[in-house]
Order: C-alpha cells, then structure tokens, then sequence
C-alpha cells in the first residue's frame, strides 16, 4: 500500500467553519487570531485510491491560516505552519506529501519546507499546468475556435504555472500576450521564448488590454481579489481559471451567457476514493495538484517533483503519461464549484454564434 498526504488550507475563514460549523457565529478576526496558534491537524484518512498497477491510502493536513495570513503574515511564521503540517503527515506514514493552495507559493514555492522535513514533497503544478491546457484545448475547440488562429492572453505570466504554460502555447496559438504587473520580469521572459516560439508575442501590464482581444485567456495569478469582470471579456471567449482563490467574477458567469468560463484541473480519481472531505467537488474527483501527489504515490515515485518557481517541460509531459497509465482524467468542465452542462455549453454556443469543432483524438 502506497501512502501520500496533502496539505489543505482555508482560503478564507468561511471555509474554516465547513470543518467546524459552530464558527459560523464567531467574528472573522477573532478565528483569525485564534488560528495563528492551531497546530496543525489531520482532516481526514483517504481511501480507495486504486490504479491497475497499485493502490494508495493518504491524509488530508489542515495547516490553518488562510490565503490573506499566508500572504501578510511573517514569511519565516508561515513556513514554519507548512513544516508542522509536512510533519504530522510524515509522522502518519505518508512517503510524500503535496502541498495546496496558498502552501504551495509561500517563500520559495516548496524548496525550503523539503529541506526541513524528511519525506518528498511536491506542489501539483506540473499536472495543474498539463490539465489547465488540456481542458482548454477542448474547450476551445467547443467554441468553434483552434488555438493555431487565436489570440491567447495569459494572466499571471511570470508565475511558475503562467511562464510553463506560456512555453507550451508558443507552440500552439497563433498570438499570445502575456500579462503580469512587472513589465521586467515580463520582458525577460518574452526574450526567453523568443527562440522557441511559432507564436507572436507582445506583453503588457493592462489586464484590460489584454482581455479585450482575447479568444482564449487562462489565468493563473496569486491574487486575493478577484481580477475579471464581465465588460473585460469579448464574445464568445473562453476563460480558464486556474487560480485559487478566483480570478474571474463570478458576475461574469451571471452576466456573460456568450463566455464559457472554466475551472482548470477537475480529475478524475481511478478506484472508489473516499475523500472523508468534502471539499466541493463531486465524489472521486479532485484538484489536478492532489492528483499529482497521488500519481507519484502510486508509481512509487517518492522524490521531490515539482518544487520552485521554474516548471519543466519534460516533467509536465512526464507526469501526464504516468496520469494515463493510472487512469487518471479530466472531469468535465467546472465553474464555481458545479458542473458546466453539455446544455450550457450549447448556449453559450448560440448567443456567441460559435459551432463546436470535432475533439481531435489524444496522442
């Protein structure tokens, strides 16, 4: 039996209290002070992880601060918090654990917290980027659109998951912007794809300007709010939304019928996996970074993976072949936590004029 954890984290103090109802009632800044001196703690045992080759138990780890303490509170304090929780998954039996949400950017994207504790860890963003890109292209095709015509803008480029995206699409689209706050990070890395590229490249700073052009836009940013709302997007465009939490305005799905906005990395677990967690998603199913830690578990591949901020390209590729060799997929198309219907995706369809192109097959 293979074992493997995975750390959690509230993105916001409401889904504290989906694990302790009763802090419904308890004003946010008190939970927040509260959870600075909670150790961490284990969430649930996982079980039912079953591929043809072998089998897997794991453990969900609750390290308790939210998305806006991991991001303001001591960078040293919150490392420490990702340390514990590494901790008690290693003390629980797991050979290596994979690191969520916020855990997973926080200093050095991982490098230290492996240091510090003795089993492998990964963050999940190299499936993370090979699902997002998968679900896009089928996306995209729904639409009526082909990645080889269209103007793809990437939100959040400079980021790990943005800058190995950006490397893959190069290949693929027909014009790509890239979209970050800091124009020098953005110019270096226009440069770096230069060489490679079939696509034409510009980079800018202007969500906006960005946007309003756009055919196809992932966005993968760090933010806290919000960065998307409907009067950005052009008809018929399609959105995936990689970041946690949310950069697109939940407005844009009310308001915007003509736009088909999607979540990236909803798996398809092989087995009968029994979370013990609900963690919004349907039964058997998770996020593409959980799948991660669990395809390396189930492979026996016990090392650190995708740690940092530089994604390779041969690892992304890599860990989607060991994805189809344990029965792992993608799930459909998601957004906001609920299913997008074949009925949605049709009219969608009609109001942005578009007719769906055959799904080519894989490989």
């Amino acid at each position: 039996m293979e074992k493997f954890a995975f750390v959690l984290h509230p993105l916001v103090v409401a889904d504290f209290a989906r694990k302790f109802p009763i802090l419904n009632y308890v004003p946010d800044h008190w939970i927040e002070s509260a959870m600075k001196r909670v150790k961490a703690f284990k969430i649930s045992h996982i079980t039912g992880v079953h591929s043809p080759y072998a089998e897997a138990e794991g453990w969900f780890i609750a390290c308790p601060l939210t998305a806006k303490q991991m991001v303001n509170l001591p960078e040293e304090f919150v490392l420490d918090k990702i340390t514990e929780a590494c901790q008690l998954a290693e003390s629980l039996g797991a050979k290596i654990v994979g690191l969520g949400a916020f855990s997973s950017i926080v200093g050095d994207a991982g490098i230290t917290v492996a240091k510090r504790v003795n089993i492998a860890v990964t963050s999940g963003n190299s499936y993370t980027v090979a699902t997002a890109l998968e679900g896009t292209r089928q996306a995209v095709r729904m639409m009526g659109k082909d990645l080889a015509n269209a103007n793809v803008a990437i939100i959040g480029a400079t980021g790990s998951i943005g800058a190995a995206c950006a490397k893959i699409l190069t290949q693929e689209a027909k014009h790509i912007t890239l979209v970050a706050r800091a124009e020098s990070r953005l110019e270096s890395l226009a440069q770096e794809l230069f060489l490679a590229q079939k696509a034409t490249i510009t980079i800018t700073s202007s969500l906006q300007e960005a946007l309003h052009d756009a055919d196809v836009v992932l966005t993968v940013t760090s933010a806290l709010e919000t960065l998307i709302d409907p009067k950005d997007l052009k008809s018929g465009a399609v959105v995936c939304d990689v970041a946690r939490p949310r950069n697109v305005s939940k407005e844009v799905s009310r308001l915007r019928k003509d736009v088909l906005v999607i979540e990236g990395g909803v798996i398809n677990v092989p087995g009968s996996v029994d979370f013990g967690f609900n963690f919004g998603f349907p039964p058997r199913t998770s996020y593409a970074c959980m799948a991660e830690t669990m395809i390396l578990a189930l492979e026996g591949r016990y090392e650190n993976y995708t740690l940092g901020r530089q994604l390779s390209v041969e690892q992304i590729v890599n860990i989607n072949k060991l994805a189809e060799k344990h029965e792992f997929s993608l799930a459909g198309f998601r957004n906001f936590e609920k299913e997008v219907t074949k009925k949605e995706i049709e009219e969608i369809q009609h109001l942005a004029g578009c007719h769906s192109l055959p799904i080519m097959p894989r490989g």
